[in-house]
């Protein structure tokens, strides 16, 4: 600005007249319009402008502040569902082993119970073959008794008293069951 005014007053002293420079009393109007709007604007919009600036930064370091606490209020829920996450893994294995013991378990009463069942077939079964055996074997006294009172009857050609034979028949295959067993 020093440059323009002397700039000016070197022009105006020399008498002749520069086209780029503006006359002297237009830079002196010029200068004074400037220093009146710069303290109009100083007086007048430099607090409001100054006011919104301070506001907008108080904003600012508002909205940092929530960024912060909700960053911390993120990471706290993101170290919460981790442990919940990490609790809910154990409570899952805990379940996976209590599975498998009562798996085990439910298998070793099922197969009991099947050793059991076999074992009760079993004597079922023995039960029944003694029976059928009892049974085969009162026949086959009956049919040896009576093959053997018609092979007297053929020997001696004659007819044997039934009932009397048949005693003696059944004594007889009594003593060989006796020595037998």
């Amino acid at each position: 600005m020093n440059t323009v005014i002397f700039a000016a007053t070197a022009a105006s002293s020399s008498g002749s007249s520069n086209p780029i420079l503006p006359a002297t009393g237009e830079i002196i109007w010029s200068v004074l319009s400037f220093a009146l709007l710069l303290v109009v604007l100083g007086k007048w919009a430099y607090p409001p402008v100054k006011k919104m600036m301070a506001d907008r930064a108080d904003k600012i370091r508002g909205d940092l502040d929530a960024a912060d606490l909700a960053r911390a209020e993120a990471q706290r829920t993101l170290e919460e569902y981790r442990e919940q996450l990490a609790q809910a893994r154990r409570e899952a294995t805990r379940i996976l082993d209590e599975a498998r013991q009562t798996g085990e378990a439910l298998r070793a009463d099922l197969l009991a119970k099947a050793e059991e069942d076999a074992a009760n077939v079993r004597a079922r079964n023995e039960e029944a073959l003694r029976v059928d055996r009892q049974r085969v074997i009162a026949e086959l006294r009956g049919e040896v008794g009576s093959l053997a009172l018609e092979l007297a009857e053929k020997i001696i050609d004659a007819e044997v008293d039934r009932a009397a034979s048949q005693a003696l028949i059944d004594t007889f295959i009594s003593e060989i069951g006796a020595t037998q067993a």
